[in-house]
């Protein structure tokens, strides 16, 4: 019987001490026994709310309950039914705010780890070495082609290639992965975990060119001519936002993009092993509130700096990063200047960066984020002292796809324009989901985007 009144299960993790020394993963994954404790606090609802959060909806207490009976191996085929990554969701999704969110036993108790028991069956399975692959369809003899390889672009692959479908993704860079490989850090999401993730892809019959910049290499419209029936666009939104202050083109101003480009997907920080030197003062600062701030934040200090301050315009309760995220990155020596923006970047003769200008801030009404609105306050301006700078504000979307594409509609920001509920696009054939779509989201619902466009892409080939 389950014992709902005992707490969550702890997550292992490295010491904060230790940890800000490497790069290696933080949280360490529950052991099988672990697993099978965590698993027993679930309720198995009858009508159970936490798939209601879930946006590719897998059967939670199906897979939980299958782990509560030590059956691991049936576990992992039941959450594979709806999930192709399921040891990248288990570590990057915001649970908190979705399928645990929603968990009755949290009404009264802590959630269920539902995040945690995913990763702990999907590395499970790894360990085994005898990965269960879904069943294929019959092929249908269409071909798809999938622009991007992030989260949404993946999902839509391996449910097309699923339903018998030739699938080929193109990607921009020299490895695939997107953001789940030049964006999350190492030690939230090792890059082995996304290697064996897009093995098992591969296994389905999904092909994958790298190097093949989409809108340059050849624009949708020459795929299409190039006997594919349809496409689907997951290329993110990749292009950096700026401040647009005094100072923003100093030496040691970088964006986040630029600097965890260089350190998850080009291993800077193992330098000169991998030929990518990062130039890192020994105050840093860090300009933003969300997941890639802190991700900036936490891999800034394992570059061996003196001093690492994030910030943020608003108070800590308005931060949008996950929480563990925030903690962790407390544990391991952030600081966090709250309530202040800066408003000029200051440098030496020679271009420099040696200080940021702020303001103080105070809050007032909430605006359309639902946020209070941080307000200036006259007269409160002071300097940080600080030689490198990473801000890290959100990005937008990259026009190269939708400026090479006729037909293809955008609104003003540049995001494309989506049935939501099928993401076909005004141009027939061609389908899009993700951040390219939403603006910058989390990896779940780019994934939950991949899988609308991917059932709504198999009706559309009529088959």
């Amino acid at each position: 019987m389950p014992t709902p009144s005992n707490p969550k299960t702890k997550m292992p993790k490295q010491d904060p001490n230790i940890r800000i020394e490497n790069f290696d993963e933080v949280a360490l994954g529950y052991s099988p026994k672990q697993a099978i404790s965590e698993a027993n606090r679930c309720l198995i609802c009858k009508i159970p709310q936490c798939v209601e959060g879930c946006p590719v909806k897998i059967d939670i207490p199906l897979f939980i309950e299958s782990i509560s009976k030590g059956n691991f191996r049936e576990a992992i085929i039941n959450l594979k039914d709806k999930n192709v990554l399921p040891a990248i969701c288990g570590r990057v999704c915001p649970q908190e705010s979705q399928c645990e969110e929603r968990c009755i036993l949290g009404k009264r108790w802590a959630p269920v780890a539902i995040g945690r028991l995913e990763r702990f069956v999907a590395d499970w399975e790894a360990d085994t070495n005898d990965v269960y692959m879904p069943d294929r369809e019959l092929p249908t003899g269409k071909k798809v082609a999938v622009v991007g390889s992030g989260p949404a672009g993946l999902t839509a692959a391996g449910d097309l290639a699923r339903k018998g479908h030739e699938v080929t993704i193109f990607e921009a860079l020299h490895k695939s992965g997107g953001v789940l490989v030049y964006g999350i850090p190492e030690f939230r999401l090792p890059k082995l975990i996304v290697e064996r993730e897009l093995d098992n892809l591969k296994g389905l019959g999904v092909k994958i060119r790298t190097d093949y910049i989409v809108g340059r290499t050849a624009s949708i419209n020459e795929l299409m001519d190039s006997r594919y029936d349809a496409v689907f666009i997951g290329t993110g939104a990749g292009l950096p936002s700026f401040l647009g202050i005094p100072g923003e083109n100093l030496s040691g101003v970088l964006s986040a993009n630029e600097f965890l480009t260089r350190t998850n997907l080009m291993k800077a920080y193992m330098f000169p092993e991998y030929d990518t030197p990062l130039k890192i003062g020994k105050r840093v600062g860090v300009i933003g509130s969300g997941n890639v701030a802190m991700d900036s934040a936490r891999s800034a200090i394992r570059y061996g700096v003196n001093e690492v301050t994030v910030v943020y315009r608003r108070s800590r309760a308005e931060m949008p990063a996950r929480l563990e995220e925030i903690e962790n990155a407390e544990e391991e020596g952030i600081k966090f200047e709250f309530l202040a923006n800066p408003v000029r970047f200051i440098g030496d003769n020679e271009g420099r960066l040696t200080g940021m200008e702020c303001i103080r801030t105070e809050l007032g009404e909430p605006d359309e984020s639902g946020r209070k609105r941080p307000i200036p306050i006259p007269d409160s301006g002071y300097t940080l002292e600080t030689d490198t700078v990473i801000i890290a504000i959100g990005q937008t979307a990259n026009p190269l796809i939708s400026s090479t594409t006729k037909g293809l509609k955008v609104n003003q920001w540049g995001y494309i324009l989506v049935d939501p509920e099928t993401g076909e696009t005004s141009k027939d054939g061609v389908f899009a989901g993700g951040d390219i779509v939403t603006g910058e989201s989390t990896v779940i619902e780019a994934m939950g985007a991949g899988r609308k466009a991917a059932t709504a892409i198999h009706e559309y080939l009529g088959v």
